[in-house]
C-alpha cells in the first residue's frame, strides 16, 4: 500500500488538502493527515475545524512515498516556517521521493530550491516564490519528482495525477470513473 503524508497547518485551504487525500485512499493509498501545529486540531482558512490523524512529532515519515503541500493562507507560510517539515521536504526531495504542492505551497519548495530547473505552477501571485522554476499557466505539472497545481479548481486533477503516478494511469481512471468526473 502507497504511504503518504498530507500536511495541514492552521490556516490551510481545507478543500485543496481534503479533495486530494479523499482522492488518494478513495485509491487504497495509506495517507496520513499531519498536523504542523503542536495539536492535532487545525483551524482551515474557512474557520473549518479539522483534526488531523497525528501531529508531525507524532510520525516517523521513513515510510513516506509521497508528501503533499496544500496552500491557503496563513496555512502555506506556517508550513514553510515549520523547520521539520522543511527538513523533511528537503531530505525526501534528495531521495527521489514525490513531493506535490498546490496553489501557494509550491512557493514553500520554491523557497527551499526544490524547484531549480523544474517547471511548476502555482496559485497567480505566488510565481515570483518558485525560485529558479520555469512557471508554467498549466493546471497541473509534474516535472520529475515534483507535481504542482494551479488552486483549488485543479484539486481534483491534481489527486488524479499523483494516483497514476504513484500506482497506474488505469488506478487513475477507475476513481476518475467512479466519482463521475470528465
Amino acid at each position: 500500500m502507497k504511504k503518504v503524508y498530507a500536511f495541514i497547518a492552521n490556516g490551510t485551504e481545507e478543500a485543496e488538502c481534503l479533495i486530494v487525500v479523499d482522492l488518494l485512499r478513495r485509491a487504497h493509498f495509506d495517507v496520513t493527515l499531519v498536523s504542523a501545529e503542536a495539536e492535532r486540531e487545525v483551524i482551515s482558512s474557512h474557520n473549518v475545524k479539522i483534526i488531523a490523524d497525528k501531529t508531525f512529532d507524532e510520525c516517523d515519515f521513513s515510510d513516506g512515498e509521497a508528501f503533499f503541500l496544500p496552500g491557503g493562507m496563513p496555512g502555506t507560510n506556517r508550513l514553510a516556517a515549520h523547520k521539520g517539515i522543511c527538513g523533511l521536504l528537503e531530505s525526501a526531495h534528495k531521495s527521489g521521493k514525490r513531493l506535490a504542492a498546490i496553489c501557494a505551497a509550491p512557493s514553500v519548495l520554491g523557497r527551499l530550491g526544490l524547484l531549480k530547473g523544474k517547471k511548476a505552477t502555482c496559485f497567480p501571485g505566488f510565481e515570483t516564490y518558485l525560485e529558479g522554476a520555469t512557471h508554467m499557466s498549466d493546471g497541473v505539472v509534474t516535472d520529475g519528482n515534483i507535481t504542482t497545481a494551479r488552486g483549488l479548481g485543479f484539486a481534483v486533477d491534481l489527486g488524479l495525477e499523483l494516483i497514476a503516478l504513484l500506482e497506474s494511469r488505469a488506478k487513475s481512471d477507475e476513481i476518475k470513473n467512479a466519482i463521475q468526473y470528465n
